[in-house]
């Protein structure tokens, strides 16, 4: 049975895309099945691994999808990505469900439900999380199993940190008893800089094995890859920050591989 793992931080511009598309990427190239599936609105994700989501129609996106959960899950994903991995992409429409969803008995469970279909298809589905806490990032975590949090290493991230630690445990109690912290990953880390290595050890110490050892550098191929429609690893595989993303899914690898060792 496939892990589901959101990836989510309330905060903003801190790599939460990037880390999904690219994760899923290397993932991929290492011959996991894998399924993104993007609940952000603006549809980063789906643009990030060349899916133009100007030229969906609204009965091919997530939206679609999560309003009507008598559909088949399997006419949402798109095979063909230049990552290599399946996705059910998104769009602006999305904005329609978060309204939409208000109204309906379970709201909270949609996401779960359909995802629920397919688990068993796939080794990871990763779910791209809007930079809020609104219905579609409840309904991504109540869908998942673990969340894996991209962090910045900066004072004002510590402070996003505590508050979607926070949110984590609440929904634990309330919708999602399995639902537990994957990861904490560093990113846009600068070691130039003596506020990112001083979050980074107070990351290590306060949190402990929970953060990832891979650390995911400031990288201008990193930030021009999404403009080209592909994953870091296909615009530039000599990159620091594809490197990076390769490191990180070995490491969730080795993890999982200890986790059914224990078993």
């Amino acid at each position: 049975m496939g892990k589901i793992i959101a990836i989510a931080n309330q905060k903003g511009g801190v790599g939460k895309t990037t880390t999904c598309v690219n994760l899923a990427a290397s993932l991929s190239a290492m011959k996991r099945r894998v399924l993104v599936v993007d609940c952000d609105p603006q549809g980063n994700a789906t643009m990030a691994c060349g899916i133009n989501k100007f030229q969906l129609n609204d009965s091919q996106t997530v939206n679609a999808m999560l309003l009507d959960d008598k559909s088949d899950i399997n006419d949402y994903i798109i095979a063909e990505t230049s990552g290599g991995f399946h996705l059910i992409p998104s769009n602006d429409t999305l904005t329609i469900a978060e309204v939409k969803l208000l109204d309906f008995l379970a709201r909270e469970f949609r996401l779960k439900n359909q995802l629920d279909k397919v688990r068993d298809d796939y080794d990871f589905i990763f779910i791209d999380c809007p930079p809020s806490l609104n219905i579609l990032t409840v309904n991504a975590m109540c869908a998942a199993d673990r969340v894996l949090v991209p962090l910045q290493c900066e004072y004002f991230a510590l402070e996003g940190l505590t508050q979607l630690l926070g949110t984590i445990r609440q929904l634990h109690d309330a919708v999602n008893p399995s639902l537990e912290i994957e990861g904490i990953l560093r990113t846009m880390y600068d070691n130039r800089n003596r506020l990112s290595t001083d979050v980074s050890n107070q990351l290590q110490s306060v949190f402990g094995d929970v953060v990832y050892r891979t650390i995911i550098p400031r990288n201008v191929r990193l930030a021009e890859a999404p403009s080209f429609g592909q994953p870091a690893m296909y615009f530039d595989k000599t990159s620091i920050g594809s490197k990076a993303y390769l490191s990180l899914a070995g490491e969730i690898i080795e993890k999982e591989k200890q986790l059914k060792a224990e078993d």
